[in-house]
């Protein structure tokens, strides 16, 4: 963006622009020749925008389209990463209903129950084994007995 510029002249009669700073003292003083003569070298973003051919303008179009839906996409994962830590360093109370659900799931069966059990489902595996094992032998002995 072009600076405001206040003109002048010299004690030799040249004009002058001179630019101040905030404070009001002179930044820079440019002789009105010089700062002319850029000024017209420099195009501006208007004659710039009207110089571009169709295929400039889209291409030009199209990045800033995808600029901006980059820019979207990071501000909503910085947004979603804030909405996590407030979850995690703030959670909800929990309601007594729930704790005392949680705490008869991690219960369960008092271990002697369990232990009872497997214990009984050994001895069932064994028992049904022996009698398969048995009927299997009774049957072959039979027919050994047959045949002689």
């Amino acid at each position: 963006m072009a600076t405001r510029r206040t003109t002048m002249r010299s004690r030799t009669g040249t004009k002058l622009y001179a630019v101040r700073d905030e404070s009001g003292q002179f930044k820079d003083i440019q002789t009105y020749k010089r700062a002319h003569s850029a000024d017209l070298r420099h195009k501006s973003k208007a004659e710039k925008v009207a110089a571009q051919g169709p295929i400039e303008k889209s291409v030009r179009k199209a990045a800033k389209d995808a600029v901006k839906s980059v820019k979207g996409a990071v501000a909503a994962v910085g947004r979603a990463a804030k909405r996590a830590v407030k979850q995690v360093s703030n959670p909800m109370p929990v309601r007594k209903g729930t704790v005392k659900a949680a705490a008869a799931k991690t219960a369960g069966k008092p271990a002697a129950k369990k232990t009872a059990k497997k214990s009984a489902k050994k001895t069932a595996k064994k028992a049904s084994a022996k009698s398969t094992a048995k009927r299997s032998v009774k049957p072959a002995a039979k027919k050994a007995a047959k045949k002689t």
